[in-house]
């Protein structure tokens, strides 16, 4: 049987903690939470709940997660965010995986985000397959903002979706779009991109009628207008946060 870690990265989690970590217990060996200095109940309740519980200062996502992995005693590693669950279908599909020999070095899972009180089925937020079981040894987490598994070779998938309890209120949405425009524009400038101007323009409004329209976004009402109108903001902000970026290293030289 395939000895499997679930880790979890945290920063003041207590609200979704406990659903996370029952959602793991019956198909995982242990479970790793590494935290980031959180000032709210998370640690009481990771170790009332029988997670380890381990602390490191904030660096980035990827790291974050990377440092968990390497806490982690099993070969397997399953990702989850601390706002998220995994459905029965996903937790059979991977009690049947622990008892098979393994196809793949990574596999990917569909996630599904619930969004102001209801479960988004399009809007491109709808399969979303985020790549979350993994061989420690063969993959690792890149990327500042909207991390992502670097590896090689083909990807598998289970069977269920992952439950993401994403966004409560309309104010954490518009706070999530400033914090992680600001990271984006900053991994951009680091990369050494330069040019802003067109993407600013053209990107925001293709970003809207991409996922309204494109995306399918007008099937989920009322919500499925506000992800478009806060994508195209996206866009908009971190080329113009980028702009910014580029044209104060301009005047400095």
């Amino acid at each position: 049987m395939n000895a499997l870690s679930a880790c979890i990265i945290t920063l003041n989690e207590e609200k979704h903690l406990a659903r996370a970590i029952a959602s793991l217990a019956s198909v995982t060996d242990e479970i790793v939470v590494v935290d980031a200095g959180s000032t709210d109940r998370t640690e009481e309740v990771a170790r009332q709940h029988g997670a380890i519980f381990l602390s490191s200062p904030w660096t980035n996502y990827a790291e974050q997660k990377n440092f968990a992995a390497q806490k982690a005693s099993g070969d397997w590693i399953f990702s989850l965010d601390a706002d998220e669950e995994l459905t029965t279908q996903l937790q059979a599909s991977l009690s049947a995986w622990k008892r098979q020999q393994p196809q793949f070095q990574v596999y990917e899972i569909a996630r599904r985000a619930r969004y102001l009180g209801a479960w988004i089925r399009h809007s491109g937020w709808y399969p979303d397959f985020q790549r979350r079981l993994y061989r420690r040894d063969a993959a690792q987490f890149t990327g500042i903002v909207h991390e992502a598994l670097r590896f090689s070779g083909a990807t598998g998938r289970l069977q269920g979706d992952l439950l993401h309890y994403t966004i409560d209120t309309f104010a954490e949405h518009e706070d999530k779009v400033e914090r992680y425009t600001t990271l984006a524009a900053q991994q951009m400038f680091a990369g050494g991109r330069k040019n802003w101007r067109a993407a600013l323009w053209f990107g925001t409004p293709w970003s809207w009628v991409q996922n309204y329209f494109l995306r399918g976004g007008m099937l989920d009402g009322y919500r499925g207008a506000l992800i478009a109108q806060m994508a195209a903001r996206s866009v908009r902000l971190k080329y113009r946060k980028l702009g910014e970026l580029v044209r104060a290293d301009e005047d400095a030289k």
